[in-house]
């Protein structure tokens, strides 16, 4: 598949909003780039359903080693658009 979109801060947290919840007193509209996930409410189970819904809906593949070394909204987003760009790459 190609034409594979690179996700930024917005688009990761409307993802965890709609995949995993938001919760009660967490802002996620703040400055969250760099909190985190456990103190955003988020654990290892919420974020597998992120990464399923991202997979889902953007058709990229992650790799779940790096996926669980991501601690951060930061981290997160750059392992996710690394694997965009490598796969683009693949389908050019």
């Amino acid at each position: 598949m190609s034409g594979h979109t690179l996700i930024d801060l917005p688009e990761l947290t409307r993802l965890l909003r709609e995949c995993a919840g938001e919760e009660e007193g967490v802002d996620l509209d703040g400055d969250v780039l760099d909190t985190a996930f456990m103190e955003l409410g988020y654990d290892s189970l919420a974020l597998l359903q992120v990464i399923g819904c991202i997979q889902r809906d953007h058709g990229i593949e992650l790799d779940e080693d790096a996926v669980a070394e991501a601690e951060t909204p930061r981290a997160l987003l750059d392992v996710i658009n690394s694997a965009a760009r490598d796969a683009e790459k693949l389908a050019a």
